[in-house]
């Protein structure tokens, strides 16, 4: 190494040390920014990174419903089947915004001359086309389950848009009406992911 080159990062390295020394102590006293009374690394740290709840950005005009106690507690029960699944937090986005445009997060029963077929549950899954029986189907932490193993069996489900991979499980007559709840769905999983 030439000796312009060493005095230059021995220079950069004594630079480094000396502030360092002198900035320790101060740091150490200086505080953790806080937001709200939190500090800012455990706040940002509580969060899921959006990016993973939706990398391919939203697509087209978003829907967002106000939703009761009994929808945000579905949309938890969501989250907490695909985290016992194993899954990662775009598998709960899916989930969710499939569920809004199914349901509404409703665990619909029987309809009666509304009903779509024999469709029952968060998912509209069907006794008929093997989901379940209409007691597991309108269990939340079943259908939430079978939703995802299908989603499962769709190869590369994790890179795919919202409305592709939702759609390739569900087989609706409204493909693309999926995408207008991802934001939503996301905001929920950002919310209640880690709480």
């Amino acid at each position: 190494m030439n000796s312009m080159l060493r005095k230059s990062v021995l220079g950069v390295a004594g630079l480094a040390f000396t502030g360092g020394v002198f900035a320790g102590p101060i740091a150490a006293h200086a505080g953790t920014p806080t937001v709200a009374g939190k500090p800012v690394a455990a706040v940002q740290a509580d969060k899921p990174d959006m990016g993973k709840l939706v990398p391919h950005g939203v697509q087209g005009a978003q829907s967002r419903i106000d939703l009761s106690d009994e929808q945000v507690g579905n949309a938890k029960a969501i989250i907490a089947a695909t985290k016992k699944a194993g899954l990662p937090e775009r598998a709960a986005v899916i989930s969710i915004a499939t569920s809004l445009q199914e349901s509404k997060l409703e665990n619909l029963g029987h309809l009666g001359d509304a009903n779509d077929h024999d469709s029952l549950g968060l998912f509209q899954q069907r006794p008929s086309s093997g989901w379940g029986t209409p007691e597991q189907i309108t269990n939340p932490e079943y259908s939430t389950v079978a939703f995802e193993k299908g989603l499962k069996q769709v190869d590369g489900w994790q890179d795919m848009p919202l409305t592709e991979a939702a759609q390739t499980v569900q087989v609706s007559a409204y493909p693309d009406a999926y995408a207008q709840w991802e934001q939503q769905a996301a905001d929920l999983v950002a919310q209640h992911w880690n709480s």
